[in-house]
């Protein structure tokens, strides 16, 4: 974990003042105790990404509010895609290729 100083300090021109913004808008959540906010590395990865999308694509606050939520929701799709592989992985033969015809039938049952 890293604090609000160091996070900062990873991207130049960020100031103090505008990462406190994106927390207090919910595009970034870290840990708070009496000494400050702490960030795990996702957060800081997270950071990074507000950074590029307000700096290098120069986008505003109210497209960026709208973007996070929608890339959140891919990423949470993305992992459900996964759990589902994986479950259909540990089916028998004959199940996986009943799965992939129906696939490729475009959804009709086989």
């Amino acid at each position: 974990m890293v604090n609000e100083y160091d996070v900062v300090g990873r991207f130049s021109g960020l100031h103090l003042k505008t990462l406190k913004i994106w927390i207090k808008r919910g595009w970034v959540t870290p840990t708070t105790d009496p000494d400050g906010y702490h960030f795990q590395e996702i957060d800081v990865a997270r950071v990074g990404l507000i950074y590029d999308f307000s700096n290098d694509l120069q986008l505003d606050d109210d497209t960026v509010d709208v973007l996070l939520p929608l890339l959140d929701q891919v990423h949470g799709l993305r992992n459900q895609l996964r759990r589902l592989a994986q479950a259909v992985d540990a089916q028998p033969e004959e199940v996986r290729r009943r799965i992939a015809q129906t696939l490729a039938d475009g959804g009709e049952e086989v």
